[in-house]
């Protein structure tokens, strides 16, 4: 499968978008009567056939639990689902597959950490370090730890322009900090964090580093052993797999000293009445009948990604990130959020029409075909900074054209008609 054109800049950096689209039947539909305009992407990405085939298939063909089942069926399972794990590990860079768990989303991934090594790690007057652009699901687990220990919550501030102000990261990042937890982009200005300093700092002072790449993985290419992340989270769904599979990275000898979160089935070696011990990892982190299907599906999504090259899916974002800013730019009046510059950003664009509230912007798009996401996007302490209750977002992904951000701003240009004259009475 190869999607590079062999064009200027070599082997799969120019995409034959639609090549791509011809992968997605979804694309191919319509909402509301109109083709669809699908620019949700940071929300959950579409999948495409190897994807949906690749589940059908085990569901039709394949079905049987994992792991101690002697049966064909099951060992053919267990084979797919752990080469599913392989694949991942090969994907970021990690040094072997039993660093890779399996979790349901990002978020249970973040729990995951705050609940077993975070209560090992974390005492009162401890300090746990976020930033004012988390998603909520790198910030709520925080707090529910911090009330907990009583530790203490600190919070990198940001620039106007959405990028994080380092100024006084010393002061920030001290000798009392256990864990710096930050998002590799955010979900709603699409900011692409400098992790390095935040990463040399944590080093300098003995603090472990979690990154929420739940955006990131799926838009940049990834290492965790070079970016020497000791955690990091992501979801499945959001880069063309499918839903209620989440990944936990973390170095092996982190996961090694982390306690079972959930008991059950699959996470123990030998049970009494009395007590229990625990299988090796990845095992022991992993209780319960995991999404066996979702898994095997993941690693079809991993497969498709891999051929395109993550270097190509990050030129065309942005070139086609440039061209949707420089086009509503040109339309006027809408009030922009997120950095200028491209280098820091990723493919979300989140914007507000003045005077007029996203939910109806959204609406009015609907009409139109196009699917955008609007309002707090699980970042309300961002909506808080800006002074502002929420933003229409619209993502960008492989598959998106300039087509689409063309009937972007026709959609917009019938806001534009249907409020200037209730906004003029």
């Amino acid at each position: 499968m190869t999607y590079g054109s062999g064009e200027e800049g070599g082997p799969h950096l120019a995409l034959d978008v639609q090549k791509i689209r011809g992968d997605f039947p979804i694309l191919s539909t319509e909402m509301n009567g109109k083709p669809l305009v699908f620019l949700d992407s940071a929300a959950s990405s579409q999948k495409p056939n190897s994807v949906i085939q690749t589940v059908r298939k085990y569901y039709e063909m394949e079905n049987a639990n994992i792991h101690r089942g002697v049966y064909f069926l099951s060992q053919k399972a267990t084979e797919k689902y752990e080469f599913a794990r392989i694949k991942v590990s090969r994907f970021i860079g990690a040094p072997c597959a039993k660093v890779v768990i399996f979790t349901r989303n990002t978020t249970e991934s973040i729990n995951l950490v705050a609940q077993s090594w975070g209560r090992t790690n974390v005492h009162e007057g401890d300090e746990i370090v976020l930033t004012e652009l988390e998603h909520h699901s790198n910030l709520v687990p925080w707090q529910m730890l911090a009330q907990e220990k009583q530790a203490v919550l600190k919070f990198i501030p940001l620039n106007y322009d959405s990028t994080l102000d380092m100024t006084n990261l010393d002061q920030i990042i001290t000798d009392r900090t256990k864990l710096v937890a930050v998002s590799q982009m955010s979900n709603v200005t699409g900011t692409v964090h400098d992790l390095a300093p935040i990463i040399r700092r944590a080093r300098q002072v003995g603090a472990k580093v979690l990154v929420d790449g739940a955006q990131g993985v799926c838009h940049l290419p990834a290492n965790v052993q070079k970016q020497d992340f000791d955690f990091y989270a992501f979801s499945a769904h959001k880069m063309l797999g499918p839903t209620g599979v989440g990944i936990l990275y973390a170095k092996e000898e982190i996961l090694e000293s982390m306690p079972p979160w959930m008991g059950g089935g699959d996470m123990i070696s030998k049970v009494w009445k009395e007590k229990s011990t625990y299988a090796d990892l990845p095992a022991r982190l992993e209780a319960g009948t995991p999404n066996i299907a979702g898994v095997i599906g993941f690693g079809a999504a991993i497969d498709y990604l891999e051929a395109i090259g993550m270097d190509a899916v990050r030129k065309h974002e942005l070139e086609l990130l440039s061209y949707a800013l420089e086009r509503m730019e040109d339309f006027g009046g809408l009030e922009m959020y997120g950095p200028k510059d491209l280098s820091v950003r990723g493919g979300v664009i989140s914007f507000n029409f003045p005077g007029v509230h996203p939910h109806d912007v959204g609406s009015i798009l609907d009409e139109e075909g196009i699917a955008i996401r609007v309002g707090h996007h699980c970042a309300q302490p961002f909506m808080d900074f800006m002074g502002i209750s929420g933003t229409c977002r619209a993502s960008l992904y492989l598959y998106n054209t300039k087509e689409d951000v063309d009937r972007l701003l026709e959609g917009l240009k019938k806001v534009k008609e249907i409020f200037g004259r209730v906004l003029k009475r």
